[in-house]
């Protein structure tokens, strides 16, 4: 898995409009990018309306957050307008994304999931994964914003 300090790939991913976007195109300001299995798993869902209620702080650090995972940009669209999701959620459909980041699949199956900050010059600034501590991520990104 990538890890602080190193060049977050470029990747490009999916909106839910199918507009492909890369990655560099998102680093206007910090980026907090986080990797999930699957929309509406109970772990996803917990993750995503944890971001959802900490996007304020998220915003007031001057970030942005994107979730990826490989659904859909309609599942994305149903998932977000279902849970009040205030950020983008983009598709990886092949994996090349969650590859290239080096997410880490568990019990050599499951789609990772991990989270990213990466800075404006596109370097990554903090790397945390755990696929069963789904809430950890929010309160852990927000500590590494606190101090870049």
């Amino acid at each position: 898995m990538r890890s602080a300090g190193e060049h977050a790939p470029d990747v490009t991913l999916v909106g839910a409009d199918g507009t492909r976007v890369a990655l560099r195109d998102l680093l206007e300001r910090p980026l907090v990018l986080y990797f999930y299995p699957k929309d509406d798993t109970p772990g996803c869902t917990a993750e995503a309306c944890a971001f959802r209620d900490a996007y304020e702080a998220f915003t007031d650090a001057g970030a942005d957050v994107v979730g990826v995972s490989s659904d859909s940009g309609e599942a994305h669209a149903k998932f977000a307008a279902r849970h009040r999701l205030p950020f983008r959620l983009m598709s990886d459909p092949d994996g090349s994304a969650r590859r290239a980041f080096g997410v880490p699949k568990t019990f050599g199956i499951i789609p990772g999931r991990a989270t990213f900050v990466i800075d404006r010059d596109g370097t990554i600034r903090y790397a945390f994964n755990s696929q069963f501590m789904a809430t950890a991520h929010v309160a852990n990104a927000l500590h590494a914003l606190a101090r870049t």
